[in-house]
């Protein structure tokens, strides 16, 4: 079994992936594996193990065992480890995109991108002695002092989607290891090579053995995270209805839980916006990484009377767009992941023209020369999309975007309103007074002003509402330190020389 794959390994000899467990890496016992593939090229690159109850049980007893020493390590020590692994990822930033775009498709210029946005939270991270000081008040009564303490909620689990193989990890567990817990992620089976050379950076930046584990799998390994009583808390990014699955099996078996749903986001184009501002912005929100994004932009809504020139534009952009390898210099957009999600992407697209919208850009026959095998669909563009068709109420999770028409920015935000998902929206306008009305009515985790992806900065935290999020806590940020921890309030007062006798009411301060 390979320990790591390297840049230089992507076109030597198939491999095979096990877990990482205590430190080191482990092979597979199961007999159950998984292809990883290439999909630029439909080629195999290797297997991956998939984890059994029992592999995962083990891995599990190893964060348990690493509990103790973990968490009595003073915050000062483990944000030293966090600066070195920061150092480390900074290091092997062109290996791990790499790998990266190798599995999963997008092209390298994004892979980086999204190794810096979870390196962000690795600084944040880096900053934990701040984040965990107590509240302190003296004489809450006479002679009588309290405060309050955030101390770690024990074993966390990361069960984490295809599309941000590293930056979504890395929303989870560096918060989590520095405020003291140890970790066990189960990433995607799709990409697993990056999640398992993060777990070596770790190891060399100094984690003990136990700390960080990674179990690659299935629902096997899932649910054995839900169930297991060592789990103390478990963060979850995919789809909805396995979000609401995650919430309330693991909640049934008493364990604090944020689960990221879908999402099906809006960018709300007002007629006084910049035309080709807005286009440029939504040609990137919209098909940047193949539209595999839970912050992509699949729905545009043209206010008013700037639905012919938004369409017009976008029609003249797309036209423009690099459809490559992602390894290819200049490449806009790479494949999409699967074979399978290949075909439900065009499923969507046929089911579209089906509902009567109007198909402007078809992608569907998009061929890149060289990798005829790839999983390769061009970008796509519905308009005067209704509410009621399914291309506009289910997430499509590929490069398709859909224009729908309203009169008035009320009508904009009663749509954004009424969709199942609240997780991401934008707006574009010049006018104050429309960006202000928007972002105190409209319904959604995230809000943009002229910005379409309104990802929030490691310092912010990340999640929607509605059904994009199951949980009373976002990601990252400040609420991940709430997540990853459990506040103590004391309240102390030393013996004096009078005694009191027993009291039998509720004690009051005085």
């Amino acid at each position: 079994m390979s320990t790591s794959i390297s840049a230089a390994d992507l076109a030597a000899a198939p491999f095979s992936l096990g877990h990482f467990v205590d430190g080191r890496q482990v092979a597979g016992s199961s007999g159950r594996t998984g292809t990883v593939f290439n999909p630029a090229t439909g080629q195999a690159r290797g297997q991956v193990a998939f984890a059994s109850a029992d592999e995962t049980r083990a891995a599990i007893a190893a964060a348990d065992a690493a509990l103790a020493g973990w968490s009595a390590t003073p915050p000062l020590q483990r944000a030293r480890v966090m600066f070195r692994f920061k150092a480390l990822l900074e290091a092997h930033l062109d290996e791990l995109a790499a790998l990266l775009t190798s599995e999963h498709g997008k092209v390298l210029s994004d892979a980086r991108g999204e190794l810096v946005r979870g390196l962000e939270v690795v600084e944040f991270a880096c900053g934990i002695p701040q984040l965990l000081k107590s509240e302190f008040t003296e004489n809450v009564g006479t002679n009588i002092d309290s405060w309050s303490i955030r101390q770690p909620v024990g074993v966390c689990a990361g069960i984490t989607p295809f599309n941000f193989p590293a930056m979504v990890p890395m929303w989870m567990f560096p918060v989590a290891i520095a405020c003291g817990n140890t970790f066990v992620l189960k990433p995607s089976e799709k990409d697993p090579s990056v999640p398992l050379r993060v777990a070596e950076l770790l190891t060399a930046a100094g984690l003990p053995d136990g700390v960080f584990n990674v179990v690659n799998g299935d629902r096997e390994a899932v649910d054995t995270l839900l169930a297991d009583p060592r789990v103390a808390a478990v963060s979850f990014v995919g789809s909805t209805p396995v979000a609401e699955y995650i919430y309330r099996t693991a909640s049934a078996h008493g364990k604090r839980v944020q689960a990221l749903g879908g999402a099906k986001n809006h960018m709300v184009v007002m007629p006084d916006a910049d035309t080709a501002n807005a286009a440029s912005a939504l040609m990137g929100a919209a098909y940047g990484s193949a539209g595999e994004r839970c912050m992509a932009i699949s729905v545009a809504v043209a206010v008013g009377d700037a639905g012919d020139r938004l369409v017009e534009e976008l029609r003249r952009q797309v036209a423009g767009l690099k459809v490559a390898a992602g390894t290819e210099l200049g490449a806009d957009m790479g494949p999409l992941v699967t074979s399978e999600h290949l075909e439900r992407v065009r499923g969507y697209v046929d089911l579209g023209v089906e509902e009567g919208a109007d198909l402007i850009v078809d992608g569907r026959g998009c061929r890149v020369a060289g990798h005829e095998q790839g999983y390769f669909i061009g970008p796509c563009l519905f308009d005067r999309v209704r509410p009621e068709m399914r291309i506009y109420r289910e997430e499509i999770f590929g490069p398709v975007l859909c224009v729908v028409r309203v009169p008035d920015l009320d009508a904009a935000t009663s749509l954004v309103n009424s969709h199942e998902f609240g997780n991401g929206t934008a707006i574009f306008t010049a006018s104050g007074e429309a960006a202000r009305a928007f972002t105190q009515a409209v319904q959604a985790g995230m809000v943009g002003v002229n910005v379409p992806i309104p990802v929030p900065m490691a310092f912010h935290s990340f999640g929607g509402w509605k059904r994009s999020l199951f949980g009373p806590l976002h990601v990252h940020g400040p609420d991940g330190v709430r997540f990853y921890t459990r506040l103590k309030t004391v309240t102390s007062r030393w013996p004096t020389s009078q005694r009191e006798g027993a009291q039998f009411v509720m004690p009051t301060m005085k």
